[in-house]
């Protein structure tokens, strides 16, 4: 019997990546999300609740969402711990670069019997974006970094050929210093692609971001 495991899902490359490389280790059933207060966004990427829904679907997985603002987001956290089945005694994180991330997967899964599997961690974001790139699995940059990327990234699909420019611009491979972040629309684990429109973009503070919305003629087909 394969330990059951939950997922803390931002809905990008990150977590998809970790989940890949767990998959056949682990029965994972869950995934985690954080949304804002009024769950309009996800609180990591700014996406649509029906975006991380249509992914849950695809997997099969259970999707547990917590609501939050950034200073309640522990809590929120942790109450959706709370609430995974009680069989449930590993939770998956794709971190990839900072103790500090460790250390705050560990601390909120420690004393609640959980074990935090880190399975990215302490990896070369290089490699992992070649691994990623090359998995059959598809991410568009939705946010970027005004500072390091501008608004022509958004909507860009990763592949091959973005490491080159990476390295020109400095931005690390995986966007580990939140150069950019992604939403996931195919994967090897799913049982279809996901259809998404691309709307408007907006910069706020200093990220910009694109609405990406859910194509619901084409899902589900």
């Amino acid at each position: 019997m394969k330990p059951r495991a939950a997922i803390s899902w931002s809905g990008g490359k990150d977590s998809c990546a970790a989940l890949m490389r767990v998959w056949d280790a682990f029965d994972v059933v869950s995934m985690v999300t954080m949304f804002d207060e009024e769950a309009a966004r996800s609180r990591s990427h700014g996406l649509r609740p029906e975006i991380l829904a249509a992914q849950a679907e695809c997997l099969g997985l259970q999707h547990v969402i917590g609501r939050c603002t950034w200073a309640t987001y522990n809590q929120a956290f942790g109450d959706a711990l709370d609430r995974l089945d009680r069989d449930i005694t590993h939770v998956v994180f794709g971190d990839i670069l900072f103790e500090e991330h460790r250390q705050w997967a560990e601390s909120m899964c420690a004393p609640r019997g959980l074990t935090a599997v880190e399975p990215l961690f302490g990896s070369s974001t290089e490699t992992l974006f070649g691994e990623w790139v090359t998995s059959g699995a598809d991410a568009i940059i939705v946010t970027t970094r005004a500072a390091h990327l501008d608004a022509t990234w958004l909507g860009r699909r990763l592949d091959a050929g973005m490491l080159a420019e990476f390295r020109q611009l400095s931005v690390d491979p995986c966007g580990e210093r939140g150069e950019y972040h992604t939403v996931v629309t195919a994967c090897p684990l799913f049982d279809r692609a996901i259809a998404i429109d691309l709307g408007s973009t907006v910069k706020r503070s200093d990220c910009w971001a694109v609405d990406v919305t859910l194509r619901g003629a084409a899902f589900g087909r």
